[in-house]
C-alpha cells in the first residue's frame, strides 16, 4: 500500500529559562530592503527624508536612504521572542546605542546573548549587537526579559504578503511629464463653484494651465471670496450664463485664444450638446469621444476606458472613430503601439450579441490598416484584457489578453459602470479628457479629487502640446 508523505510543517519553539545557559546566543541576518524602510514608515508615520526622500537622501550628509534606527530593534526583538528564549517571552526593557546609520542594501546581523539571570524572579539580561557586512557595529545595548519557564512548540504562523503601491503614482507621473512643458490658456466653463476654481487653480499652480475664467463675473467672485480663493491675478471675461459661458469659450478655442477647455458648473450632457453645435461648438471631422484614464492598484500600466461619458450607444462607424481616438491618446501620453481590447459579455463571436460582432469587426479594421497605430483585438471580457491568467485558463492566443493598455466599451451604461465598480470598490482614480473636437476638453466632476482634475489638466496640456 502507498504511504504518503506528509512534509513537516516549520516550527517556532522556546528555549526555557533553566534550559539557556549564560553566554548562550542567537543570531539573525537579513538585507535592508527599500520596502522594509517604506513598510515600517506606513506602520509608524515616520517619513523623515532621511529614510524615503531619494534627493534629499543623497546629500552629503546621508549619501544614500537610511533606515530608522528602531528597524533594528525590531529585529533584535523578533530574535528575542521567536529564537532565544522564544515564545512565552514578556519583554520588560531594553537600551540601543545606535552607531552608525543601515543603508539600503547592507546585510545586518543581529545577535542576543544571554549575561545574567535572576532565578527567582526568572529574569534574563542579554548584551545586543547589530553588525554589517564589513563587521563594523551599528546598534549595541542590552535587553532585559521575562523568560518562558514552560516549554512552547507550535507551528510556525505564515504571515500575509503585503503589497506597498503609492497612491495615484500613475496619474502623477502624468503631472510630472506635463509640468516640464509651457502651460497652456484654458478656458474654464462657468466656475460658479468652489470645485470648479480650485480644480482651475490647482492646475495652474502646478504649472500646467493658464486659466480664463468664464461666466457670471459677481458670482465667480463670491464664490472664491466665500471659499478664500485668489483669482486676482487670472483673466475673467464675463457671460451671462452657462450656455453663453460655453459659446464664449468655444469663440476663443476657434480663434486659437485658448487650446483647452474645462467644465465648471454644468452637466457633461449639456457641455458636449454645446460643443456639438455646428458653427458655435467645436466639431471637426472627427468623432468626440471620452476617454477615461485610470490609475488601477494591481495594474502596473495606466489604462484607459472608453467611452463610458458622452456616447451612450455608438454604431459600429462611431467604435472605429472610439478606437482611433485612444490609440491616438495613448501614443500622445508616451505608450508605443498600444493594446486595444474591445469588450463584451463573452470572448466568442455570437450572432444574437452585437458588441462581440462590432469587436471582431474592428480587429479586422485594424488588420486592414482602417485602425492604425496599435493592436486591437476582440471580443475579449473584462478577465481576459487584463489577466493573462484567465486568458491561459481560457485557451485564448491574443497578443492583447492579459495586457491591454486600453477597454473599449461596448456602450456608455457598461462602460459607466466598470468605471465606478474599478473607483469606489478598487480604488482606483480616474483622469478624463475628451477628444476629436478642436481643442482638448476636460469635463471634470463634482466626484473628483485633487489629483484627478491636475492629471486631467495634464492629458489636455501633453495633447495641446502634441
Amino acid at each position: 500500500m502507498d504511504t504518503a508523505i506528509v512534509q513537516p510543517l516549520a516550527f517556532i519553539e522556546n528555549r526555557t529559562f533553566d534550559e539557556i545557559e549564560i553566554g548562550e546566543s542567537a543570531t539573525l541576518t537579513r538585507v535592508l530592503s527599500r520596502s522594509d524602510i517604506e513598510l515600517f514608515a506606513v506602520m509608524s508615520g515616520d517619513v523623515n527624508p532621511a529614510h524615503l526622500d531619494e534627493e534629499y537622501a543623497q546629500s552629503d550628509v546621508f549619501h544614500g536612504i537610511v533606515a530608522h534606527g528602531m528597524w533594528g530593534g525590531a529585529l533584535i526583538s523578533t530574535l528575542l521572542g521567536t529564537k532565544l528564549p522564544g515564545p512565552g517571552t514578556i519583554y520588560l526593557e531594553q537600551t540601543l546605542s545606535f552607531r552608525r546609520p543601515v543603508k539600503v542594501g547592507d546585510e545586518v546581523t543581529v545577535s542576543v546573548t544571554a549575561t545574567a539571570k535572576d532565578i527567582e524572579r526568572h529574569r534574563i539580561s542579554f548584551d545586543c549587537r547589530c553588525v554589517n557586512q564589513r563587521d563594523e557595529t551599528v546598534i549595541e545595548g542590552r535587553a532585559n526579559v521575562i523568560a518562558p519557564v514552560s516549554k512552547v512548540r507550535r507551528p510556525r504562523v505564515s504571515l500575509p504578503d503585503v503589497e506597498l503601491r503609492e497612491h495615484g503614482a500613475l496619474l502623477r507621473r502624468l503631472v510630472e511629464k506635463a509640468r516640464g512643458l509651457k502651460p497652456i490658456r484654458m478656458a474654464i466653463i462657468h466656475p460658479v463653484d468652489r470645485d470648479a476654481l480650485l480644480g482651475a487653480i490647482q492646475a495652474a499652480h502646478e504649472g500646467l494651465i493658464v486659466p480664463v475664467l468664464i461666466g457670471p463675473e459677481q458670482r465667480i467672485k463670491s464664490v472664491a471670496a466665500a471659499h478664500d480663493l485668489d483669482i486676482t491675478s487670472l483673466s475673467l471675461i464675463p457671460a451671462d450664463h452657462s450656455h453663453d459661458a460655453a459659446e464664449r469659450a468655444f469663440a476663443l478655442a476657434r480663434s486659437a485664444e485658448v487650446e483647452a477647455v474645462m467644465k465648471g458648473t454644468l452637466r457633461t450632457r449639456e457641455l458636449m450638446r454645446l460643443a456639438g453645435a455646428r458653427g458655435t461648438g467645436l466639431v471637426t471631422d472627427r468623432q468626440m469621444s471620452h476617454v477615461f484614464v485610470m490609475d488601477v492598484p494591481g495594474y502596473s500600466r495606466p489604462l484607459f476606458i472608453t467611452d463610458a461619458a458622452t456616447t451612450v450607444e455608438p454604431d459600429l462607424g462611431a467604435k472605429r472613430a472610439i478606437v482611433q481616438n485612444v490609440i491616438d491618446l495613448a501614443v500622445a501620453l508616451g505608450i508605443e503601439n498600444p493594446k486595444v481590447a474591445v469588450l463584451s459579455a463573452i470572448e466568442t463571436i455570437y450572432p444574437g450579441l452585437r458588441s462581440t460582432l462590432e469587436a471582431a469587426a474592428l480587429a479586422k479594421m485594424a488588420e486592414r490598416g482602417q485602425i492604425t497605430g496599435g493592436i486591437v483585438d476582440g471580443p475579449l471580457g473584462f478577465d481576459d484584457a487584463v489577466s493573462s491568467a484567465a486568458a491561459r485558463a481560457k485557451g485564448i492566443d491574443s497578443p492583447v489578453a492579459g495586457q491591454a493598455d486600453a477597454l473599449v466599451v461596448p456602450d456608455l451604461e457598461s462602460g459607466a459602470m466598470l468605471v465606478k465598480q474599478l473607483g469606489y470598490l478598487g480604488d482606483s482614480q480616474a483622469a478624463g479628457i475628451v477628444l476629436g473636437a478642436r481643442v482638448p476638453i476636460v469635463p471634470t466632476s463634482r466626484a473628483n479629487n485633487a489629483l484627478e482634475r491636475v492629471a486631467s489638466c495634464a492629458i489636455a496640456s501633453l495633447l495641446a502640446h502634441k
